[in-house]
């Protein structure tokens, strides 16, 4: 009996002498095998795992280093009698899911449901989907693995890890702060101290930060309509007055609609989600208007880099003259959103106060990683991956828009200057939400687009979005050729 507790599930990612070693630290901790008893010969658990015995023998030695095992001379490996000791007896846990008389009722007691909102959703397995044409995931053939491992190398040297292993409190990593005041700023055009930048775990948390700080209950706040989901969500768990902002081939519209603002938030270098990028005269205006009425802009900057015609325009932060201007950057479009690495930068007294809330949330971000990308940007690897991946962008790029023509006849997008995706405007009869699930019967992965309209009941059924950065080239066009017969099946929205 005791043999079969030990087994392995080879998962092609770790070695077996890792995964014996994991499973015996899980039999041991659950108290499978209890403290004392003898574990089985070298031989005869390679012989039961089918694995070499110097695997065991050397995953044996591992844990009696770490006092899991104890080694008799001539007796073999025994389960070191302490090894649970300071933990809590488990109680037996309630068999039923049903709640107990008297159990609290927490649904009364949120004061906000952020599972009831309006979220953009990806199956977690899209990878296993022959055609996904989602947005915001990276081709895993393209991420730079040997150079960030040499990296994360350079950064488990032993005095760097005396460096980062510390806690910052409310700082971040001097190395990976001068990198974006001298590395990826100026490619925006912003040139600012680093007393005006702060480290986010994402974009998605310096927006929360500054809605925190900036945005209460009466606050107006202008969202570009359709607009990013995730932006609109943040700002409404703090203020009801969302103002929709209209927007066109220009991005978001200067006009009456933003002139009632508190705060505007934009995505000029590609408007999310329709990827219109703002010309430098409509930046100006735009800048000009939150002047005479006293607005604060917040610039979110993603896929700024991802240009296929011509030069990025220079951010509106690059042009701000007032200060009205707080900026919000990530790596995620270029390196991997798993990473989790964003940065705002703003004026000194908006950072000064941002970094006091982010200490009340988590601090700092992991000053380990940190001091990876800092050394992956020090090195030249990011940039050395720009110019891969605009190569490679521009080429689906091109064919998207080739096979668009070809297979989506009754199908309209904006013409687009950069950014990994289109948005498509279906014919007016065509249902998005049932073309999703239709789709995905054929391994085709879509995006439909009534999520990023502010007015869920009036929000348009026929707009979607095809992203291309995570899709493989030579999928694009089979892929959009089936996309194309599955909306020529589709019946009249009713």
């Amino acid at each position: 009996m005791r043999d079969q507790l030990f087994y392995l599930q080879p998962d092609g990612k770790t070695t077996l002498q890792a995964q014996l070693r994991r499973m015996l630290v899980d039999v041991i901790l659950e108290g499978q095998v209890p403290a004392g008893s003898p574990l089985p010969s070298c031989r005869k658990m390679a012989e039961t795992l089918h694995v070499a015995r110097n695997t065991v023998a050397l995953a044996y030695q591992d844990l009696v280093e770490e006092g899991f095992l104890v080694a008799r001379q001539r007796s073999g490996y025994f389960v070191a009698r302490d090894v649970l000791e300071g933990r809590a007896e488990r109680l037996e846990q309630r068999e039923s899911a049903a709640p107990a008389s008297g159990e609290l009722d927490w649904p009364s007691r949120f004061k906000v449901r952020p599972t009831l909102q309006r979220n953009i959703v990806k199956p977690p397995n899209w990878q296993d989907y022959p055609y996904p044409f989602i947005y915001g995931q990276v081709d895993p053939g393209s991420f730079p693995i040997a150079a960030w491992r040499d990296c994360s190398r350079q950064a488990l040297g032993r005095a760097p890890v005396r460096e980062w292993s510390r806690d910052l409190f409310t700082e971040d990593d001097p190395p990976l702060v001068e990198q974006i005041r001298t590395r990826l700023l100026p490619r925006r055009g912003v040139r600012v101290g680093a007393d005006e930048i702060l480290v986010t775990v994402g974009a998605q948390q310096a927006l929360y930060l500054i809605a925190s700080l900036l945005v209460r209950g009466t606050t107006r706040v202008g969202i570009e309509d359709p607009g990013y989901a995730d932006a609109r969500n943040i700002f409404a768990l703090k203020t009801e007055a969302l103002r929709p902002l209209p927007v066109d081939r220009e991005g978001v519209v200067v006009g009456a609609a933003l002139a009632e603002c508190d705060y505007a938030y934009v995505t000029p270098s590609h408007q999310f989600p329709t990827t219109a990028t703002m010309t430098l005269e409509r930046r100006r205006q735009l800048l000009a208007a939150a002047g005479a009425h006293d607005i604060v802009l917040i610039e979110d900057d993603y896929e700024s880099e991802i240009n296929h015609l011509g030069a990025p325009t220079p951010a509106l932060k690059s042009l701000d003259r007032q200060g009205r201007v707080i900026f919000v950057g990530s790596l995620s479009k270029t390196l991997a959103p798993g990473l989790r690495m964003g940065y705002m930068v703003g004026p000194a007294s908006v950072i000064r106060e941002a970094r006091a809330l982010r200490r009340l949330m988590l601090r700092h971000p992991p000053a380990n990683n940190q001091r990876t990308v800092a050394l992956f940007l020090a090195d030249g690897h990011h940039d050395a991956l720009l110019r891969r991946l605009s190569q490679l962008y521009k080429e689906r790029w091109e064919i998207m828009e080739r096979a668009l023509a070809r297979h989506l006849p009754e199908c309209r997008w904006l013409p687009t200057s950069g950014g990994t995706a289109f948005w498509i405007e279906g014919p007016a009869r065509l249902d998005t939400r049932r073309l999703e699930a239709a789709a995905a019967r054929r391994g085709i992965l879509i995006e439909p687009g009534d999520v990023h309209f502010l007015d869920a009941a009036t929000a348009p059924r026929n707009f979607f979005r095809l992203g291309f950065s995570s899709i493989a080239t030579e999928r694009i066009e089979p892929g959009l050729e089936r996309l194309g017969e599955t909306i020529r099946e589709q019946p009249a929205s009713g």
